[in-house]
């Protein structure tokens, strides 16, 4: 049975005129090389409906990998994997499928190829669009970066857009605050348990996020104090970041 993952945090559900409310993970898994087991504990412990993951295998089996790690979880692939360059999502079966797509950045020589997982999906009567990305370790293709997440954001054409993910940076830094002019923070707008998520052994920064567009309204957001946690010190080393959103049906649905 899952846990509660955030003592406040309300479970998913689907309200009379068509609103839903959504939980959604946020998880680097280091390319799974640590406790499978212990991960998918995590996961299923936070009972997300979507789960915006970095850092998934891209290599030999890829696909193997990600689909037992789902079905550990509860959930299945909805897209990305390699053929985003890390980035990977999850879904519950509660979400109706309308599109996917696996974006590649561009790549600076020398460093490691980026990408976002996206989708948009459907609960109730609300359409959301997904992108899971994982910035740069360069502080200048991490900024430019942040600026095709934007754009991305906008080529969807959603009502509703969650961006999540592992950012490499500070709030207060170029590119979280390059995001965070057009986005909203989940922890800034209603904090619920821990913001710190990196090291997971001892976390002193808030490098992972969940943010969102304007209308998304957040009912709670941080590091879940549900799962074992010994679980979170093997599943990975970072710590995983919850949220439960809000999504107005739109007028007349």
């Amino acid at each position: 049975m899952a846990l509660d993952a955030i003592g406040a945090l309300p479970a998913s559900r689907t309200e009379p005129d068509g609103s839903a409310v959504v939980r959604i993970l946020s998880y680097n898994l280091r390319s799974m090389r640590d406790d499978e087991d212990a991960l998918a504990r995590v996961i299923r412990a936070c009972a997300p409906d979507v789960v915006l993951a970095q850092e998934a295998p891209r290599f030999f089996r890829w696909r193997k990998h990600a689909a037992r790690l789902a079905a550990r979880s509860e959930l299945v692939v909805l897209s990305g994997g390699a053929t985003a360059a890390g980035p990977l999502l999850l879904c519950s079966l509660r979400a109706t499928v309308e599109r996917t797509e696996d974006v590649l950045l561009p790549r600076t020589p020398g460093l490691h190829r980026r990408g976002l997982a996206t989708a948009v999906v459907r609960f109730g009567a609300a359409r959301l669009g997904l992108v899971s990305c994982h910035l740069s370790l360069s502080k200048e293709e991490r900024y430019a970066q942040a600026g095709l997440v934007l754009d991305r954001v906008a080529a969807l054409g959603t009502p509703y857009t969650v961006v999540a993910g592992d950012l490499n940076e500070d709030p207060g830094g170029p590119a979280f605050t390059r995001l965070t002019g057009t986005l909203r923070d989940g922890w800034e707008a209603r904090p619920l348990g821990a913001g710190n998520t990196f090291p997971g052994s001892a976390p002193r920064r808030r490098i992972d996020a969940v943010l969102a567009t304007e209308g998304v309204e957040f009912l709670g957001c941080g590091v879940p104090d549900g799962p074992d946690p010994a679980d979170l010190a093997a599943a990975t080393d970072h710590l995983p970041v919850l949220a439960a959103v809000r999504l107005r049906a739109p007028a007349g649905a």
